[in-house]
């Protein structure tokens, strides 16, 4: 069976799954008191990994550019095929986005942060109306994220157990692979 390159497989996966550690963050955070150190170390995570994300979704455009989608067989239909297209760039657009956002509503609040240690001071002059906007923007694309994500995994399992394609099977790693 053809499947996406090893390099594309690996990345698929370490995206999802830094992606749920950045969701996961952020809603843990909350059941911390504002301002107790988990609570500083939660929000210090989303914003570590919300970068790794953005820089992952950038490697993963340029190399989606380089090798070809295996077919998927038997082929879907055409209506399967576009929405599958127009899900993905929905995706790439929703998970590039957010972390720019994110540094935006920091930068507009007058906020230093840390990337990995190194504090990254604030780039613009600080505008409590220009943060609030992007906050809310930022909040309300996160939350599209919840339903992008699962309506993906959704119509993978549909592909793999309805339709008996093997949609899902070309992003499964080769547990024989140790490389």
């Amino acid at each position: 069976m053809v499947k996406f390159s090893k390099l594309q497989i690996r990345l698929h996966w370490l995206t999802l799954i830094l992606i749920a550690i950045t969701y996961a963050a952020m809603e843990l955070r909350g059941w911390f008191p504002k301002g107790s150190n988990t609570y500083l170390l939660m929000k210090e995570t989303h914003y570590n990994v919300g970068v790794f994300v953005w820089f992952l979704m950038i490697i993963r455009l340029i190399i989606k550019h380089k090798y070809h989608d295996p077919a998927i067989t038997p082929p879907p239909p055409a209506w399967q095929m576009m929405a599958a297209k127009i899900m993905h760039i929905l995706l790439y657009i929703s998970f590039l986005a957010l972390p720019l956002l994110g540094i935006a509503i920091m930068a507009y609040g007058g906020k230093d942060w840390s990337f990995l240690g190194f504090n990254v001071a604030s780039f613009v002059t600080p505008d409590g109306e220009t943060k609030s906007l992007i906050k809310d923007t930022h909040e309300t694309l996160a939350n599209i994220g919840y339903f992008l994500i699962a309506a993906h995994a959704g119509a993978a399992l549909f592909h793999h157990y309805v339709q008996k394609d093997n949609t899902l099977l070309r992003m499964i790693p080769d547990c024989n692979d140790k490389k």
